[in-house]
């Protein structure tokens, strides 16, 4: 089965840099776009990043860009969130997720169990 797991979180200073993984498997990885998500104490899932299946194309919210860049590495079945100048507010539980690239939007097919990262002032 789909199986998508991250790595990586954990608690820096503001400031700080950190670089989340996702390891997938059970997937034909190179056919699916992937993102990633995160949830704040209190707060609803949002959209943080996503790359397309080739690596071609990226998007990010707003408040991450010139601060988070997102890759893949398809021989590895890995995708990656470099993370810089951290700041409190990116405190959040941090998901990995696959969508088909059929799909091309839409709902996420599959998600990781999230990894936290929590960024102290």
């Amino acid at each position: 089965q789909v199986q998508l797991v991250e790595s990586g979180g954990g608690l820096v200073q503001a400031g700080g840099s950190l670089r989340l993984s996702c390891a997938a498997s059970g997937m034909t990885f190179s056919s699916y776009d992937m993102g990633w998500f995160r949830q704040a104490p209190g707060k609803e899932r949002e959209f943080v990043a996503s790359i397309s299946w080739r690596g071609g194309s990226t998007a990010y919210v707003d408040s991450v860009k010139d601060q988070f860049t997102i890759s893949r590495d398809n021989a590895k079945n890995m995708v990656y969130l470099q993370m810089n100048r951290l700041k409190p507010e990116d405190t959040a539980i941090y998901y990995c997720a696959a969508r088909h690239a059929a799909k091309q939007l839409g709902t996420y097919d599959y998600w990781g169990q999230g990894t936290q990262v929590t960024v102290s002032s």
